[in-house]
């Protein structure tokens, strides 16, 4: 790649950026778009900074909001979004704090080294390749190899001051946080699964009230055995769906009884919202009968929640051996309850580890058939390779620019296109090992988009670059295919400041910009919905989703802080847009643990009551409308 494709990568991205950025300010104005951009404000009932008149202020583009967004303290983020969020923020802050220090050392010491040193001066500096200002440039053995050192050195310590540093703060505010948070439910109660049947009752209850009166006997208090609730799930999701059609047949039945004209019209709708009513009260008694003691008792688990009177014997009892057998009475520290997966739970734990090994080898399957497009990107790359391998498509040249826009530009958007959906799918595949938390599997779908994307996006693509650049040498002499593999780390470089702006400048514009929920809102406003009352759109912050692209983003840069230093300029500009974009996403979207954080601190004594079953819980319709609201659990 040349200079051209590269300034024509970076000007296309910023152009769009741009665009986008703009286009945000002017809808976030407009009240109609209220419920996308201001979800949680609507939430809690807040006032919002909108102007319900037309104005030609509502239709120019600002951008105070990134102002605003590096304005916001962390108590503000901790208090309002919570501990995780200020996680994610905090590591956009290391980013810009790291690569700002290494930018000023590559651009003011190794840059001017790289471009000065012998090999770059006996070679013809006509081309224009990026390769004079990478450290591809100095010859082996110069003596100018020390600066590189050096500065390698001072970057080292240098990160491992900042991450020493970012670690103690987020452990302080860890510290502090379980501290403001101690009365919750989940830290007086153990997820105990594997418990034997008991051969005289034919029931699991007994066999944990014996089991940990036994040997926990001054601080085990209560325990709560889990129920198979597939079939009273199933009801729910009917009367969920009946009570909707009540409540869009009263809703015409409002509209219409307004006129003699329409009354045949109105006698057909009460009578299908009669007969809706009937269907809804059969449905719920259907729901009553499966919630009886004896039926229920037919449907126990091998699974309950331990109480205790005191944190210390709870974590005592998680972090322990309970019985010698290994697949008995299995004890890990409770989730909270909103968090509880309890489909999951009813998964025999002697089952995990082949839904393990379904997870891992679907994940693989995917890491597989993702060698295909990196390698298609790749040989985009190196189009002046192609060339000679396949010259029709010298065709190209003919388009002016054609050629840098081709090899600059569209590998890095075909890359993300790719890697855009493999964070939803490493969560479905997260999804197949039997997690027992909502929590637990994004962790899991966390740590599998990372290694995947470090594996593939990352190694793969300097293995398929140096093959593709280094071909006929490589199987030639095989034993200097490790120094060619070392120069094209070099040679890479290029690669990856597309991919940095186009993750970055194209990626998070549309990130903020929302424009599937936008297209999504449009439609069900003026179609769907129309004429209704639209809810906000509140949704969880996608942790599995930002947290790897951005370590990787961060790889790359350690990578090539000396190798490449002309990237790292890139990668601050990364992390400045990344932060501000984050802010405002984490201000919008509704984090389920905050909300747990608030709704779940329980006095001790009753922290088992927090763990019932949603399928044990009573349903009870109101008198004045057969609402099922009391059906939907959260």
């Amino acid at each position: 790649m040349n200079a051209g494709s590269l300034v024509a990568s970076a000007g296309i991205n910023i152009g769009l950026a741009l665009v986008v950025l703009s286009l945000f300010s002017v809808l976030k104005k407009q009240p109609c778009n209220a419920s996308v951009y201001f979800p949680r404000r609507i939430a809690v009932g807040d006032d919002l900074p909108l102007e319900r008149r037309f104005s030609l202020r509502r239709l120019r583009p600002s951008i105070s909001w990134i102002s605003r967004a590096f304005r916001l303290s962390e108590d503000d983020v901790l208090r309002h979004n919570g501990l995780d969020a200020l996680v994610v923020l905090r590591l956009f802050k290391f980013g810009i704090k790291f690569f700002t220090v290494c930018s000023v050392t590559g651009l003011l010491i190794l840059v001017p080294v790289n471009y000065t040193s012998e090999k770059g001066s006996s070679q013809s500096t006509v081309s224009h390749s990026m390769v004079p200002f990478t450290i591809s440039n100095v010859r082996r053995g110069s003596d100018r190899l020390w600066v590189h050192f050096a500065c390698l050195c001072f970057i080292s310590f240098y990160v491992l001051y900042l991450l020493y540093e970012g670690y103690k703060g987020i452990l302080d505010c860890r510290i502090e946080h379980i501290g403001n948070h101690r009365h919750r439910s989940d830290q007086f109660t153990v997820l105990v699964r594997g418990i034997p049947l008991c051969t005289e009752h034919k029931a699991h209850g007994c066999c944990v009230d014996h089991f940990f009166s036994k040997h926990h006997p001054y601080s085990y208090q209560a325990y709560q055995i889990l129920y198979d609730g597939k079939n009273v799930e199933e009801l729910q999701r009917l009367a969920a769906s009946i009570e909707r059609k009540i409540k869009m047949l009263r809703q015409k039945a409002r509209n219409q009884n307004s006129g003699f004209v329409l009354c045949d019209i109105f006698r057909s709708n009460v009578a299908d919202l009669g007969m809706h009513e009937e269907r809804l009260q059969e449905v719920c008694h259907q729901i009553r009968l499966l919630q009886c003691e004896n039926i229920l008792k037919q449907k126990e688990l091998s699974v309950a929640f331990v109480s205790f009177k005191s944190r210390l014997g709870a974590a005592l009892a998680a972090q322990t051996q309970q019985h010698v057998h290994p697949l008995l009475w299995i004890t890990e520290f409770a989730p909270e309850p909103r968090d509880v997966l309890w489909n999951n739970l009813a998964i025999p734990y002697r089952h995990l580890a082949l839904y393990k090994i379904v997870g891992f080898i679907a994940a693989f399957l995917l890491t597989v058939f993702f060698i295909f497009p990196v390698t298609a990107v790749q040989g985009i790359v190196q189009f002046e390779k192609i060339k000679k391998w396949f010259p029709p498509a010298r065709a190209v040249q003919l388009i002016p620019g054609m050629s840098s826009i081709l090899t600059g530009y569209l590998p890095g958007v075909i890359l993300n296109g790719f890697i855009y959906i493999i964070p939803y799918a490493m969560l479905s595949m997260a999804s197949l090992e039997g997690c027992v938390s909502k929590s637990k599997k994004e962790i899991k779908a966390c740590s599998m988009v990372f290694y995947f994307l470090v594996g593939n996006v990352f190694f793969l693509s300097l293995l398929s670059g140096s093959l593709l650049e280094q071909i006929g040498e490589s199987f030639t002499h095989p034993k200097d295919f490790p120094s060619h593999l070392a120069s094209a780390v070099s040679a890479q470089s290029d690669f990856f400041m597309t991919y940095i702006l186009t993750d970055g400048l194209s990626g998070f514009s549309l990130e903020i910009l929302q424009l599937g929920l936008l297209i999504w809102h449009l439609i069900k406003t003026h179609i769907f919905s129309k004429g209704t009352k639209i809810d906000p759109y509140l949704y969880g912050f996608p942790y599995y989703r930002v947290i790897p692209i951005v370590s990787l983003a961060i790889l790359v840069g350690m990578v090539y802080a000396v190798i490449a230093p002309l990237l790292l300029p890139f990668l601050i500009l990364y992390f400045l847009l990344g932060y501000a974009v984050y802010v405002n996403q984490s201000a919008k979207e509704n984090d389920d643990r905050d909300e747990m954080e608030g709704q779940t601190e329980v006095n001790r004594e009753n922290a088992i009551n927090a763990y019932h079953s949603p399928w044990m819980r009573p349903v009870n319709l109101g008198q004045e409308s057969s609402s099922i609201q009391p059906l939907v659990w959260s």
